[in-house]
């Protein structure tokens, strides 16, 4: 565990649904939860988690695999990609469900909104957490769900590149939520294969106006040299500079958060 890393977050054990994990808290003021992306709780991760708190937030980052303030190498990743998939709590390939962590996200969820108060909870996935903010809808403290790079369902096949990782009944309270206001973030690169194109077609075509879909070009060519792997959009690829989309991305995930939770 990196000290450093971690400097200025407390750890709080959060026992329900069966489950008890930690998340890591600082700031002040509404909740924002955050669901970090494999391998976990990296230097970059806790970064973008200060820059939430320095905006006027509570960050709750959830520790849902992975070393806390490990960084990220080959090594590590594979060893939390080993780890998840042998894990009963995520669902990797199938279609037409969630993965069964999200019920212990959503108990947090509903905490943070009782130690913090406020219009409700702001939620962040990235990556395999990136579609739980869909699931985590169903509480209806969450005002400000936002998918960065939601990965899950794996697209190993065409019939998954249009998954959501929810359930059909999951789907409808997340529709019901969307036309009663509440807009749904999306951020993805053009060429991620992990995220494929049908995916964000299929937010659109589901919740209409309540989806914001941010895709950045990371085609041949493209004018800012963003490379053809690039995944992670507000932490490992982005380029912190006026002007370049990953930075303008990372403004309008600040900015939603503030427009939902502090009325600005």
């Amino acid at each position: 565990m990196n000290e450093a890393v971690l400097e200025g977050f407390t750890p709080e054990w959060v026992s329900a649904e069966g489950a008890t994990r930690r998340v890591w808290r600082a700031g002040a003021g509404p909740a924002v939860v955050i669901m970090p992306e494999v391998p976990g709780m990296t230097p970059e991760v806790m970064r973008f988690a200060r820059r939430v708190a320095e905006r006027g937030f509570s960050v709750w980052v959830t520790e849902v695999y992975g070393v806390p303030g490990e960084p990220r190498t080959v090594c590590s990743t594979l060893r939390t990609l080993g780890q998840v998939c042998v894990s009963r709590e995520f669902t990797l390939l199938a279609r037409g469900q969630s993965s069964p962590i999200t019920a212990w996200l959503r108990a947090v969820c509903r905490l943070a909104h009782a130690a913090c108060g406020g219009p409700g909870v702001g939620a962040i996935g990235m990556c395999m957490t990136g579609n739980f903010a869909l699931s985590l809808m169903l509480e209806e403290a969450v005002v400000a769900p936002v998918l960065s790079q939601p990965s899950l369902p794996l697209p190993a096949s065409r019939a998954h590149t249009s998954e959501l990782g929810i359930s059909a009944a999951e789907l409808a309270v997340v529709k019901r939520r969307t036309a009663e206001g509440v807009g749904v973030l999306g951020l993805r690169f053009t060429h991620d294969a992990l995220v494929p194109a049908a995916r964000f077609r299929r937010l659109r075509e589901e919740l209409g106006a309540g989806f914001e879909g941010i895709e950045i070009d990371s085609g041949p060519g493209n004018p800012h040299g963003i490379p053809r792997l690039a995944h992670s959009v507000v932490t490992n690829d982005l380029v912190d500079a006026e002007g370049h989309p990953t930075r303008a991305a990372l403004d309008r995930v600040l900015g939603f958060f503030e427009e939902r939770l502090q009325g600005r």
